[in-house]
């Protein structure tokens, strides 16, 4: 049984409910004036995008690049006039970073996930019906537009040629019809496709994620191959050679693709379109922050410093006028986490973000702060000639964040156990999900009973996109959710100020749930110093 309440209903429960009269509909903990994340919602982002023309994604990508605007603003005259050219400039980046990612350790999949090695030694013919291939709940599959194989999630590319002209055939067949193909569905088996220029993306899922969340992944997993490549080079390499085999370049690469998608599955981060915040005292945060800001501010071509640690975000601090989008900062996870290299040495590495600039790279002193403290700080810069700079200051910062302190901190905070709902104390909640809209962070506590297995922890994700989806339906969206399933209650709800996703023990009523929700939003608005970065600092 599901009820939706609309905008003034949802206000008339939650003022007859309140005990506080000042918290109302459009109250937001962990808001601040101005965020240091491009705040815009990426399901938003994606249906404007799906909406406009081929033609015009193009021009967007071709005629905005951030990076050369950095650059002429600063006056830059790092590189010689009689220097490579900008073509020869972003090879050298990409053959780099393709050296690097051949000869770097990348972490196994957690436990609870599955590799994407080759299922046994099948004829091509047969590949497509062995059990355990076809058991996989979601593929994930992409190509050039001319059908040549380029990443499988599981098994061999070149054992599945077949399947992929089949794919190609499909989006040539509906494109010569004046159309572009987006989904097909038989049964319970949904087939995605997201069209990206000169490659071709497919989603083949069993599970219950609707179509807008699958082409979400799908552009994660375009954006993570941008950034090892970007979108000029990606699109210069097929207008001089249409059949050319991509995995060259990309040797390497498939092992971040294959660690996005089960970071994607297990992570509310990529469904909320926000980050998460390590939780620290704000004394400390601001300690660490102003550290980085004095050591770091005078280095003339810093566009971000990044201190995060276990897939949280410590601080950022950023140049004047431009901010980081979480999309990309998801991808910086991703690459840290799934990257074992940089915990050995210091690395300098092209990246490109994609929502910042597809166009070019920005050049990362990527290191963890010590041996004693596995946070990461990476420094990202438009400047490719100032490895040594950026080393210098890494270890000034350490010296000054070891002398005050802060690095015990970060570890006290690493090692404590995350928070659970039984300790928020509020009756009936098992778990929740908040974020606040104009910061783009969210908070969760840690999973536990019944949640606390993975088949478990995977099954509450699905029902909190099943929630997402209704909330954020292009056709009819909605304020307030309640709905009573068979073994849990969940209420979604979305004001102007924040997104909130929450569970309760089964037959909770609609009242009684507004009211959990007073108490829980009191709760966060107290801890919020702690669990949410409140200002947007800059050099």
């Amino acid at each position: 049984m599901a009820s939706s309440v609309n905008e003034v209903e949802s206000k008339q429960l939650l003022s007859e409910t309140n005990e506080d009269p000042d918290v109302v509909a459009d109250f937001e903990p962990g808001a601040c004036k101005e965020s240091m994340l491009v705040t815009t919602d990426s399901f938003e982002e994606l249906e404007q995008e799906m909406d406009s023309s081929f033609d015009d994604r193009q021009m967007k990508e071709s005629t905005t690049s951030t990076i050369s605007e950095i650059q002429e603003e600063l006056h830059d005259t790092t590189v010689p006039e009689d220097s490579a050219s900008d073509d020869d400039k972003l090879k050298n980046d990409v053959e780099e970073l393709a050296s690097q990612l051949s000869e770097a350790s990348l972490t196994s999949n957690e436990e609870g996930t599955t590799a994407a090695t080759p299922v046994g030694s099948v004829p091509e013919e047969e590949y497509w019906n062995n059990t355990e291939w076809k058991a996989k709940k979601k593929h994930v599959f992409i190509l050039s537009t001319a059908g040549k194989p380029i990443y499988s999630r599981y098994g061999s590319e070149d054992k599945l040629v077949t399947i992929f002209g089949v794919m190609q055939a499909l989006v040539s067949f509906v494109q010569a019809n004046q159309d572009t193909i987006r989904s097909i569905h038989a049964g319970k088996t949904k087939f995605v496709f997201l069209l990206k220029g000169p490659i071709i993306l497919v989603s083949v899922s069993r599970t219950e994620e609707n179509v807008s969340q699958l082409v979400l992944q799908l552009t994660y997993v375009y954006n993570q191959i941008v950034s090892v490549l970007t979108s000029s080079q990606l699109t210069r390499i097929y207008e001089q050679r249409r059949n050319y085999d991509l995995r060259r370049l990309l040797a390497g690469a498939e092992r971040l693709i294959d660690h996005l998608l089960n970071f994607m599955e297990r992570e509310p981060a990529f469904l909320l379109g926000a980050v998460k915040c390590l939780p620290l005292t704000a004394s400390v945060r601001d300690a660490v922050t102003q550290t980085i800001i004095q050591i770091c501010g005078k280095i003339k071509n810093l566009v971000f410093a990044i201190l995060l640690a276990n897939n949280q975000l410590i601080t950022l601090v950023r140049m004047k006028k431009y901010f980081i989008h979480p999309a990309d900062l998801h991808l910086i996870f991703n690459l840290v986490n799934s990257s074992e290299s940089f915990k050995a040495a210091e690395s300098w590495t092209p990246i490109c973000l994609p929502k910042f600039d597809s166009t070019g790279f920005l050049h990362g002193h990527v290191s963890y702060l010590a041996e004693d403290c596995q946070a990461c700080l990476l420094l990202l810069t438009v400047d490719r000639d100032v490895f040594f700079t950026l080393s210098e200051a890494k270890q000034k910062v350490v010296e000054k964040l070891r002398r005050g302190n802060c690095l015990e901190a970060i570890n006290e905070s690493l090692s404590r156990p995350t928070l659970t709902v039984s300790q928020v104390g509020v009756a009936d909640m098992r778990h929740f999900l908040y974020k606040c809209r104009s910061t783009a962070q969210f908070w969760s506590p840690a999973m536990e009973a019944p949640y606390n297995s993975p088949e478990e922890a995977e099954r509450l994700l699905g029902l909190y996109q099943a929630l997402h989806q209704r909330l954020h339906s292009a056709s009819r969206p909605l304020k307030l959710l309640h709905q009573q399933l068979e073994r849990e209650t969940m209420l979604g709800w979305v004001t102007t100020g924040f997104e909130l996703y929450i569970t309760f023990e089964p037959l909770v009523t609609k009242l009684s749930a507004i009211n959990a929700v007073n108490k829980l939003l009191r709760w966060i608005k107290k801890e919020e110093e702690r669990l949410f970065i409140l200002n947007a600092p800059t050099f």
